[in-house]
C-alpha cells in the first residue's frame, strides 16, 4: 500500500455490509427507466393513483402496479387508501433528495458532453 494509514481510515468509516447492500438495492431500483418514470412524476405531482401514473408514465397500469408493489417494499413509495383508490407518494425526503440530484447530475452531464462534441 502506498498509504496504509489513509486506507486504514477509510476502511474504519466505511458502512457495513448490511448498509452497502441496502444501498445497492435502492441504486437498482432507480436504474429501471419506467420505475424512474414513476418516480418522477410523484416527484412533479406529489400523489397520483395506479391509473394517473399509468397515463403520465405511458406504461400500462399491471406494470406500474408491479413497479409500486416493489417500490413499497423497498420503502420508496407510500400509499394512501381512499375508497377503492390507492394514492402514491414519495417516501420521503431522503428519496426527493436523491432523485432531485440525480436529475441535477444528469443535466450537468449532458451539459458537458454537449461542450465536447462543440469542441470536435
Amino acid at each position: 500500500m502506498v498509504d496504509p494509514e489513509r486506507v486504514e481510515a477509510v476502511r474504519a468509516s466505511m458502512p457495513p455490509d448490511g448498509d452497502i447492500a441496502d444501498l445497492a438495492d435502492i441504486f437498482g431500483l432507480l436504474g429501471d427507466p419506467g420505475r424512474l418514470r414513476l418516480l418522477t412524476s410523484l416527484l412533479e405531482a406529489g400523489e397520483l393513483c395506479v391509473c394517473d401514473l399509468a397515463a403520465s408514465t405511458g406504461l400500462n397500469e399491471s406494470s406500474v402496479s408491479h413497479a409500486l408493489r416493489l417500490l413499497r417494499a423497498h420503502r420508496v413509495v407510500q400509499v394512501r387508501r381512499a375508497g377503492r383508490m390507492s394514492y402514491y407518494r414519495l417516501a420521503d425526503s431522503h428519496v426527493r433528495l436523491l432523485l432531485d440530484l440525480g436529475l441535477q447530475h444528469t443535466g450537468h452531464t449532458i451539459a458537458l458532453h454537449v461542450e465536447d462534441h462543440r469542441e470536435q
